[in-house]
């Protein structure tokens, strides 16, 4: 062990070398390099005194090897930590790959936002500093009927300043079967917790009359609140109570009370008109007498990541001059973005938004997809038809919904059908995420671009190649 932990070159010494100076140049920061050297050094020390780690056996062994891990982590560095991925799985909006794709305009507007300067907080008729938050106000009231709007950077955001601004020390009221839990483990409970609010639950897990509204109104109530159940729903033997019937509950009270729904999904195109799903638009939730609502920008609106609260404007107001209103602000590119997004709904151009696109896609127009898709593939051994199969909308949104659509089923003979995927993503560039099903990959059409299907078939090519090969 002893003549193992001598081979361990100095640190000063490895500096002197040629190899290291053409990494020095390649990274550009000698302090950086030097750490890692270090890090790889103890990382070595610490294994041999512990009988584990590489197997050398000369001084010029282990300057060979911590030249290549250096070298590794290099490699690393350079490489981008957040990757184009192509979603090939047919959830529309996949959560863990990024949810809603944008615009073809919004992420040009993002784009020319983020390399220049802008009228963020500029009032340019006056040259006056001006207030990021009137720069999207006009369009959010066009599309949704609003007195007013601002926009905090997510949805979870949004909930959060509305029970701090105007319920903190006081009562919610919130349906029990409403108390859910979604992705990240964000909890209604908990945020309604964190923000001073006194949850007050009623009704069970599957039914709430508007009676247990009205036994539960005290003096310290400020707020009955609706939640979207994102991705859980409740079916069988339940009702819950409408919007509509919460803001006459809210109305026969003798104090101030607000009616405020969390809508999640953000729809503002009304797919219930083309049979899919029963999402309320959020223009129907002020119709009906929402005071407030909530919901996200990156979801069904499909636009960048934001949260939107819309409502009458006594109660906007406050939230604009809340301390959190500069905490959760969005930056310049999301504010360029959704102004895209939002000049769509109110120009009646939906259809140039991808995640509205794709929802509203039929099942023979992706089924025709399918087919030229299944025509470039260049398989030798692996069979490959077109299947019917059905794509989720994703993002907690709809969760009941089965979007029919059609598949190129790939069936592999050279490798499983989970390590056929696993190449779909290790070994294309970009990666490549699909399902697998029944031993086999499941290309869905619906969630890819023209672009993106000859890259899809051009490496399913390579991967059966490379798979025979071995």
């Amino acid at each position: 062990m002893k003549d193992k932990l001598r081979w361990i070159p100095p640190v000063h010494d490895l500096q002197n070398k040629d190899r290291f100076q053409w990494l020095k140049e390649e990274l550009g920061n000698e302090s950086l390099l030097t750490d890692w050297f270090r890090a790889e050094i103890k990382m070595l020390r610490e294994g041999w005194l512990q009988e584990s780690g590489p197997d050398l056996s000369s001084r010029e062994e282990v300057e060979t090897y911590l030249f290549q891990q250096v070298s590794d982590r290099l490699h690393a560095f350079g490489e981008s930590r957040l990757k184009r991925v192509i979603n090939a799985s047919g959830t529309i909006l996949h959560t863990n790959l990024g949810r809603a794709n944008m615009s073809t305009e919004a992420v040009k507007k993002a784009g020319e936002a983020a390399a220049g300067y802008s009228s963020l907080e500029y009032d340019i008729a006056s040259g006056r500093r001006g207030s990021r938050h009137d720069i999207l106000e006009d369009l959010i009231q066009t599309v949704t009927g609003a007195e007013a709007a601002m926009v905090v950077n997510n949805n979870a955001a949004a909930v959060y300043m509305v029970l701090k601004a105007l319920a903190e020390t006081k009562e919610v009221i919130v349906s029990r079967g409403q108390l859910v839990e979604i992705g990240g483990s964000f909890r209604v409970s908990s945020i309604m917790e964190e923000s001073g609010a006194k949850l007050v639950e009623v009704g069970t897990t599957n039914k709430t009359h508007r009676s247990d509204y009205e036994r539960a109104v005290g003096p310290d109530t400020a707020m009955l609140m609706k939640v979207h159940t994102s991705n859980f729903k409740t079916i069988g033997f339940t009702e819950e109570v409408p919007l509509s019937k919460l803001t006459e509950v809210a109305a026969e009270q003798q104090q101030e009370m607000i009616v405020y729904e969390d809508l999640g999904s953000g729809a503002l195109y009304d797919f219930k008109e083309h049979g899919i799903g029963s999402e309320p638009t959020v223009k129907e939730a002020l119709a009906t007498g929402a005071d407030l609502v909530t919901f996200s920008g990156d979801k069904l609106l499909g636009g960048p990541q934001a949260g939107i609260i819309a409502g009458r404007k006594k109660w906007i107001d406050r939230l604009k001059k809340h301390q959190l209103a500069r905490v959760l602000r969005v930056d310049k590119m999301t504010i360029a973005a959704l102004e895209e997004t939002l000049k769509a709904y109110a120009g009646n151009r939906e259809t140039e938004i991808p995640a509205v696109r794709m929802v509203l896609e039929t099942k023979e127009e992706v089924k025709e997809r399918a087919e030229t898709f299944l025509d470039s593939l260049q398989l030798l051994t692996w069979e490959a038809a077109v299947e019917d199969e059905y794509s989720r909308v994703g993002g907690g949104t709809m969760p009941e919904v089965e979007l029919p659509t059609a598949v190129a089923a790939i069936t592999p003979s050279t490798v499983s059908a989970e390590e056929a995927a696993a190449c779909l993503r290790t070994y294309s560039d970009p990666p490549i995420a699909v399902r697998v099903k029944n031993e086999k990959i499941l290309v869905d059409m619906r969630t890819l671009t023209e672009e993106e299907m000859k890259v899809t078939a051009q490496a399913l090519s390579r991967i059966e190649k490379m798979n025979q090969q071995q």
